[in-house]
């Protein structure tokens, strides 16, 4: 029940899979890996809120580069503590080892890229002076 006293609807699996646009499997795998716990009504899945919720962080979390078990700790955090300050230090360390590891590749693209366009221009020249 939610805090008006209402019931909250519960969804099946292919409902929820084609809401966020991902598969019945994925949601699935996430489950396996105990990043979800849905409801059962008798042999079907049935989706909370909370969890349609938790599946929209896991999948936010993995287009944002973290691992299922960051995100795992992350969603373990948010459910012990109740004013979320772990939570917000532990996203905020996550989130600032990811900006660091981001921009060592930004770099390392940068150079590469660098170093390709100098390919690229020393290629025209030669083909120019061949004629």
């Amino acid at each position: 029940m939610n805090e008006a006293g209402h019931r909250q609807p519960l969804r099946g699996i292919q409902d929820v899979a084609d809401e966020l646009g991902i598969t019945t499997r994925a949601i699935r795998f996430y489950e396996d890996k105990g990043l979800l716990e849905p409801q059962r009504v008798g042999t079907m899945r049935v989706y909370s809120r909370r969890e349609v919720a938790r599946l929209r962080l896991i999948l936010r979390g993995k287009g944002l580069g973290f691992t299922l078990r960051q995100i795992k700790e992350f969603l373990d955090l948010y459910t012990v503590d109740a004013l979320h300050i772990e939570q917000t230090k532990n996203l905020l360390a996550r989130v600032s080892e990811r900006i660091e590891a981001l921009e060592t590749q930004r770099h390392a693209l940068d150079q590469t890229l660098g170093e390709l366009h100098d390919i690229v221009r020393q290629c025209r020249e030669r083909i120019a002076e061949a004629g």
